[in-house]
């Protein structure tokens, strides 16, 4: 009769093992199937990071090129994104360079020209615009916007000719497409 009980008593441990392995496994299941959308969610935030990232790498390789500044070696492994900033930073110094230097060439050859032209002392033209001490700030003021608006169409038409040596010949990146941007 003990060994009766016995046995009843280990089919109702089992019973009882089996209902809480039957609620363990059904909380498993809806933690499994939460994951499951998460690593979805995941999955794709991660591919859309990645066409952003091979947008970014294009449109860095693409406006180095044009500007002739060596490009990143892809082919190395330390080419992640650390190399990314570090080229965007490169290549932001490297144009500010080059824009000073254009600057620079601008303000040159508007002088030459100046001087090609007309008795003119350069010392006192290489500070700025030259104001008239008989006249008020106001009206010296008027009288610089003046000057400004007067020599736009020939400004335009002087910077046309300088602009293959300053600027990178005009390419079509295909960086913007496929997406915002």
């Amino acid at each position: 009769m003990v060994r009766f009980y016995c046995q009843v008593f280990f089919f109702e441990v089992c019973l009882v093992l089996a209902n809480f392995f039957v609620l363990v496994s059904a909380g498993l299941k809806d933690e499994l199937l939460a994951t499951q959308v998460e690593a979805r969610s995941a999955k794709s935030q991660l591919e859309g990071e990645v066409a952003l990232n091979r947008r970014l790498r294009t449109a860095i390789s693409d406006l180095s090129t044009s500007w002739e500044v060596e490009p990143i070696d892809e082919s190395r492994e330390e080419a992640r994104g650390d190399a990314l900033v570090d080229q965007l930073c490169y290549l932001g110094a490297t144009l500010r360079d080059r824009v000073r230097d254009a600057l620079h060439i601008g303000v040159k050859r508007a002088m030459a020209i100046v001087c090609s032209g007309f008795s003119y002392d350069m010392e006192v033209g290489s500070h700025g615009f030259v104001t008239d001490i008989s006249k008020t700030d106001a009206e010296n003021e008027e009288r610089l916007h003046t000057l400004i608006d007067d020599v736009e169409v020939p400004r335009e038409r002087l910077a046309k000719l300088f602009e293959p040596e300053v600027l990178p010949p005009e390419t079509s990146s295909g960086a913007g497409k496929g997406g915002e941007g």
